[in-house]
């Protein structure tokens, strides 16, 4: 934003405005005159039709030239034009300023109007004192708020239809697959029975992966809300983790992996919400099992860390490029070695965890070496501690 960085200037007046401001000096002037000779005349008749009166100002004086060793300004009847000339030229220099204000205001309404029209990157340059100084400031701010805005509009738009083509195309996919088989079937194209059971299988699992989607998209979208709620009850982590565990036991040894709980405590009592944390840990070994290449190990580690609850869950097979690592809580986003047809998956389940591990006041992030792939997961142990986060460590 160019303007932005302009230097403040001063409003410079028109030729035009400026001829307003001597005319209205002018006129001004003019018009005191004329009450000038108004009053002086009333003060005449006065002095004239009551003799005690002009006594009275006459001893006034005298005491006033007196007091001042002058009576300069007190002689006869000019005693009262210095008074005049001192009200007048108050009167005549606030109307100036008075003029001058409105003039410095219209320049800040046509410099409004000029934002007003689109051009949301200029910003009013003017160096004014006073309220109008705090204005000028507030309009700025407020154009700046107000671009904000809309530059987070644009990126929640671009994030919907980036959701609804990522959708789309995941669901069209099997979609596809499943139409074409049951296609098959329906104009009798297909050989003897076991043909058929071979495309209802397919037909099968590709709508399982359809149904898979969308539960996780339902998931996704539920987990954004800010006001979703989270349920904390007060559990034990060690408990919970080693269960889970032993839920994957038998999917991880028909894959030859050795699943393995390691922590020195022997319970990490703390609060959350567990219908919650156990999707992601879901998450974390299951794309442990089905991404791990060459993997034979899968190890949840449990350790306390002040007030902290922290768990690492990591596995030994194939690396994941450095380049993809910040990638990976994108949602619908997949390391390019994992998109094939045997390993199907929705890109979603990362997305959901951070999301829900923020929920918790918590973070989580990833780093991969040759030895081990690790994501590790920090959690307050009490409700009382969770706060907002960023959404990224």
């Amino acid at each position: 934003m160019q303007n932005n960085i302009e230097k403040k200037k001063r409003i410079t007046l028109t030729s035009k405005e400026v001829s307003e401001l001597i005319a209205e000096g002018i006129v001004t002037v003019i018009l005191l005159l004329l009450l000038n000779v108004a009053i002086m005349v009333l003060f005449t008749q006065m002095l004239q039709n009551s003799p005690d009166l002009t006594d009275a100002i006459y001893r006034s004086k005298d005491i006033f030239a007196n007091n001042f060793d002058s009576d300069i300004f007190w002689s006869g009847r000019n005693f009262v034009i210095p008074f005049f000339i001192i009200i007048d030229g108050l009167v005549v220099f606030w109307r100036l300023i008075r003029r001058y204000r409105q003039m410095q205001l219209r320049h800040i309404i046509n410099e409004l109007h000029y934002i007003a029209n689109g051009n949301y990157n200029y910003r009013i340059p003017f160096e004014l004192r006073g309220d109008l100084s705090k204005v000028v400031d507030s309009i700025n701010g407020l154009v700046d708020s107000t671009v904000a805005a809309i530059e987070d509009e644009r990126e929640i738009e671009k994030s919907k239809d980036e959701l609804i083509t990522n959708v789309s195309h995941d669901i069209r996919t099997p979609l596809t697959s499943i139409i074409g088989y049951l296609g098959l079937i329906e104009d009798g194209q297909y050989q003897s029975d076991d043909e058929i059971l071979k495309y209802t299988s397919i037909a099968y699992k590709k709508a399982k992966q359809m149904k898979s989607l969308v539960e996780d998209l339902f998931e996704y979208s539920k987990v954004r809300q800010p006001s979703v709620p989270v349920n904390n009850v007060s559990f034990d982590m060690v408990q919970l983790l080693e269960q889970l565990a032993a839920d994957f036991e038998l999917e991880a040894k028909k894959k030859d992996i050795q699943i393995q709980v390691e922590t020195q405590e022997s319970q990490l009592v703390m609060d959350g919400d567990t219908e919650k944390l156990v999707r992601v840990f879901n998450n974390l070994i299951t794309n442990a099992l089905k991404y791990g290449a060459e993997a034979d190990k899968i190890i949840i580690e449990i350790e306390k860390s002040k007030n902290e609850a922290v768990v690492t869950v990591k596995n030994n097979g194939t690396p994941i490029p450095r380049e993809a690592l910040d990638q990976l809580f994108d949602r619908f986003y997949r390391v390019d070695g994992s998109r094939s047809q045997e390993i199907s998956g929705t890109g979603l389940g990362l997305a959901i965890a951070q999301n829900i591990i923020n929920l918790h006041g918590g973070y989580i992030y990833a780093q991969s070496n040759e030895d081990w792939t690790s994501f590790i997961i920090y959690l307050p142990l009490y409700k009382n501690q969770i706060k907002s986060t960023p959404d990224n460590h």
